[in-house]
């Protein structure tokens, strides 16, 4: 895996702020090299990306997070998953001319939808209104709204990389030692708004974060590596099949000879034939498969 293709966390030493940088490269290109979308769309799903990896490394067990950008315009929907080992997929819906760039203009009215799956324990799903012109402005609103944590977050896409950079202010401990939080939360949020969006496509983490933060006591954590991949199988949609009653996949398989199902992260697509249908449904294991 690239080193281009990872995540690294730091941390401003004796205060209560945290950072972390997203750089997606090749694994971004594998995400979407099944699918032909526009430009537009190809860059606002990178930010998406970039995003949803950033969020997930700040789990503390093991899960999925999913984000969702739901609107009525071109584009009906971005979605990615990742995981807590920082894999991801992603889609897009097209549905009318994505040749806009924007946030208001693909998506119109809209909502972004933030679902966290733990292994063990209960789901938990924040909404926030897409009221604002950048995915990164949502997500900051976000933030405020259900986490009331300050929170700054800043993303790009040239559609082919995609890269982010976040910094939170958590809630005190008595690590940190005393020092004006306020006036530190701004020294470092200016230092941050310094950051061009060709500079986090560009610059390495390491490079970034010494460019930004030079004269500010950081703790750089080893970078932890990013990867595409797509979570469907034969097991996965043979268990779908057998959710939608035997009646029903039989009555597919008489009309179309077979059951078809593809993928819509990439596009692979996963046939049953009649004998694999009836086999899903005579109590067989469906680990067969």
């Amino acid at each position: 895996m690239s080193n281009r293709d990872s995540v690294r966390r730091f941390l401003f030493n004796n205060t209560n702020i945290r950072g972390e940088r997203v750089i997606l490269d090749s694994s971004f290109e594998q995400a979407l090299a099944s699918h032909d979308y526009p430009e537009p769309v190809r860059k606002l799903l990178g930010e998406l990306v970039a995003a949803t990896v950033l969020l997930s490394t700040t789990l503390k067990y093991k899960g999925l997070m999913t984000i969702q950008a739901k609107g009525t315009g071109p584009l009906s929907l971005l979605m990615v998953e990742c995981t807590d080992q920082q894999t991801f997929r992603a889609l897009a819906r097209v549905s009318g001319d994505c040749s806009q760039s924007g946030l208001s203009n693909l998506l119109g009215q809209g909502q972004m939808v933030m679902t966290i799956d733990p292994d063990q324990g209960k789901r938990y799903q924040g909404i926030v209104p897409l009221n604002d012109e950048t995915l990164s402005q949502s997500l900051e609103h976000y933030f405020a709204q259900s986490e009331q944590l300050p929170t700054r977050v800043w993303l790009a896409s040239d559609g082919m990389k995609a890269s982010g950079l976040f910094i939170q202010s958590l809630p005190d401990n008595k690590d940190n030692g005393a020092y004006d939080k306020g006036e530190t939360w701004n020294r470092i949020t200016t230092l941050s708004n310094t950051v061009s969006g060709n500079e986090l496509l560009t610059l390495d983490s390491e490079r970034l974060l010494g460019r930004l933060y030079h004269e500010e006591d950081v703790r750089v954590f080893d970078a932890e590596s990013v990867s595409f991949k797509c979570n469907c199988s034969l097991q996965r949609s043979a268990h779908i099949i057998r959710g939608i009653g035997q009646e029903e996949a039989e009555s597919v398989v008489r009309d179309e000879g077979k059951i078809a199902m593809d993928c819509q992260f990439c596009n692979k697509q996963y046939t049953f034939s009649a004998e694999d249908v009836a086999k899903i449904f005579s109590g067989h294991d469906l680990k067969i498969f």
